[in-house]
């Protein structure tokens, strides 16, 4: 069969000036692991998933309107007011990591109201590449959908033990491979349910078949946000859109195709005001 890259591939970013030079967390980064020294133990290893959690940025908007920017390794450090309790977002970044973007979005949340966490998968020791952005070429590694989705709820799990975060009111939003992880995870046990989820850049449609759909349980309403053009879906394997996989009995789930402007042809859409309106009436609705 010939190599399938259009599931990750489309999740490359564009090269927008990276603001984690030299951390290891975006892919110019970072030193991968080869595919070959990976094993399915590494997918859940506690260790790595727990260095992800430690290593998460946060925004916190804080009662003086100010908004404080840290890491949850940083945060022990830090005294905060006892009765601070926020809805708040798991945002899970795209293939090539912690990158301007990812900032952006993160410091949008928190401006309305949102504490975000942001476990960045690319903290762990052992981590294959995903995805040459350069060459636009991904699907480099099939197994990273399951890691991803592993520290999407180690992240989850830990974020409702911390003091400021409303357990009732969790939310899981992600871009391209992180969309995937959004719109994919699923965990039964029921301590890593959230409110609502966001996708931001996907189709639902894949050649993997666990790359493929909506997961999410009864109860969990999904926001899906494409352009129709997106020049990352003209392949057969992942050319389409969310709106089928979408379930209506989900109250306020939604599948929004934008086909006209600039946003028809663009991969990242939250920069664009209309669609900070939609994603913010979408949360708001289930606060």
């Amino acid at each position: 069969m010939e190599r399938f890259h259009s599931i990750l591939a489309v999740l490359v970013l564009a090269c927008f000036p990276v603001l984690t030079a030299g951390t290891g967390l975006h892919n110019s980064s970072r030193t991968f692991t080869p595919p070959a020294e990976m094993q399915r133990a590494d997918w859940n290893d506690p260790a790595e998933m727990e260095r992800v959690w430690q290593a998460a940025l946060v925004r916190l908007p804080m009662p003086d309107g100010e908004i404080l920017s840290t890491t949850v390794r940083e945060l022990r450090t830090l005294e905060l007011d006892s009765h601070l309790v926020l809805p708040t977002v798991v945002y899970l970044h795209g293939c090539s990591g912690i990158w301007a973007g990812t900032y952006r979005r993160m410091d949008f949340l928190a401006a309305n109201g949102y504490a975000v966490i942001a476990p960045p998968s690319l903290a762990r020791k052992k981590y294959p590449q995903s995805c040459e952005p350069e060459k636009f070429v991904g699907g480099l590694y099939r197994g990273t959908l399951k890691i991803r989705q592993f520290d999407a709820g180690y992240a989850i799990r830990q974020a409702k033990l911390v003091p400021w975060v409303d357990a009732d009111r969790m939310y899981l939003m992600g871009l391209s491979e992180g969309g995937i992880t959004a719109a994919t995870f699923r965990d039964d046990s029921g301590d890593t349910s959230v409110r609502a989820r966001i996708v931001e850049g996907w189709t639902c449609n894949a050649g993997w078949r666990e790359y493929r759909g909506i997961h999410a349980p009864e109860g969990e309403a999904v926001l899906t946000l494409l352009g129709a053009n997106d020049p990352w879906f003209q392949n057969p394997y992942t050319k389409g859109k969310c709106t089928r996989f979408v379930n209506r009995r989900n109250d306020g789930s939604k599948s929004v195709v934008y086909t006209e402007g600039d946003l028809r042809d663009r991969h990242e859409l939250l920069e664009d005001k209309a669609v900070q309106a939609e994603v913010l009436e979408f949360l708001d609705a289930h606060r």
